[in-house]
């Protein structure tokens, strides 16, 4: 009995580290993935282009939109793109639970930033 006891604390234990992942809320610009690597638009940006325009060009490319934030100059993937393509050169902020091995937020929500 002491031992099933045990056992099914233990399994409890695991069970409640499992699901407690980091969460949080992160702030930034949705941009292509190229411009947050290189820190914003400045070098991707064509003339008379918006952040926007910018941004669906570049993915239109290749790249995957993600989420930089200027205040740390880190750039996150986002596992959610069609959610991101929504907010397509936007400054919002991103709730979800963030992936420290693959750099990537697990999307919950994506909302406008307050200004």
């Amino acid at each position: 009995m002491k031992r099933t006891l045990m056992t099914l604390v233990a399994i409890l234990a695991f069970l409640s580290v499992s699901f407690a992942a980091p969460g949080g809320t992160f702030s930034g610009e949705i941009m292509d993935s190229q411009c947050a690597l290189l820190g914003g638009h400045d070098k991707m940006i064509q003339k008379g282009e918006s952040p926007k325009e910018c941004t669906v060009r570049c993915v239109s490319l290749g790249g995957k939109y993600a989420l930089f934030d200027p205040a740390k100059k880190m750039g996150y993937q986002l596992d959610d793109q069609k959610k991101a393509a929504l907010f397509a050169g936007a400054k919002v902020t991103v709730t979800g639970t963030y992936d420290e091995a693959t750099k990537t937020i697990h999307v919950v929500t994506i909302k406008p930033a307050r200004a």
